[in-house]
């Protein structure tokens, strides 16, 4: 039996699956009704972000399974590259 993982990346080419990475940072702020997250992990330079309807626990320090894409954000006319999380778990 196929894993949720292994379906979503089968469905969609372009995503990205990475098991047990530590979080060095993590940020929380409010954008309207949403909570937007920001993660930095150990060994990369650029961010993970992603949605939630609520706060969530601090995930400073935790390892974690994430399921990803690249994308560009256009910031002050710079574009910056991001990681838009589809799936987060704790390891």
């Amino acid at each position: 039996m196929k894993s949720e993982v292994d379906k979503l990346l089968n469905q969609h080419n372009k995503l990205i699956h990475s098991e047990d990475k530590k979080v060095v940072s993590h940020t929380q702020r409010e954008t309207g009704d949403w909570i937007m997250h920001a993660i930095m992990l150990d060994g990369y330079d650029v961010p993970f972000k992603f949605k939630r309807k609520k706060k969530y626990r601090s995930l400073a320090g935790a390892k974690v399974n994430l399921t990803y894409y690249s994308a560009t954000e256009i910031v002050a006319g710079l574009s910056f590259e991001v990681m838009k999380v589809v799936r987060i778990k704790r390891a």
